[in-house]
């Protein structure tokens, strides 16, 4: 069975009462409960991070190369500010999908660039709590295929 890092970046612990009109009313743990069931029909072993500590994101990161065959992050505020984390997903080199609820290209100018997109296998942004159903999805096709090529 496949593993995959799951990180949960900066303030979504808050999810279901921050700004529900940009975030939703879905709590992280249900976004937990959905991933969990979406690993286990196809086939994945999650562990799952929440973390307000870029240090502890950046850490993470840096021992998963050895521990998992790819990673499914949503790094909130992060994904406009750290370089330490898009440093570390590049050096990790694992196929990677980044994930957003709300859609950052759509909102204030500071959210409509990230940092991760260059060295990212792909992004989903902008689908609520499907974002992350649909990333874990797509990164299962991912490793299917870098199976069948190699």
């Amino acid at each position: 069975m496949k593993k995959i890092l799951v990180i949960h970046g900066p303030n979504l612990q808050l999810l279901g009462s921050r700004k529900p009109s940009v975030y939703g009313r879905v709590t992280l743990p249900a976004i937990n409960r959905s991933l969990q069931a979406t690993a286990r029909a196809l086939k994945l072993e999650l562990t799952i991070l929440q973390s307000n500590h870029e240090g502890e994101i950046v850490e993470t990161i840096g021992s998963a190369r050895k521990r998992f065959a790819g990673i499914l992050i949503n790094p909130a505020a992060y994904t406009h500010t750290s370089v330490a984390i898009r440093d570390a997903l590049e050096a990790a080199a694992l196929p990677t999908v980044e994930v957003h609820l709300s859609n950052i290209y759509a909102r204030e100018a500071f959210r409509q660039h990230s940092l991760m997109a260059p060295v990212v296998s792909g992004q989903l942004a902008g689908f609520g709590p499907d974002s992350y159903r649909l990333g874990l999805t797509a990164l299962a096709g991912l490793l299917a295929v870098k199976r069948r090529k190699g």
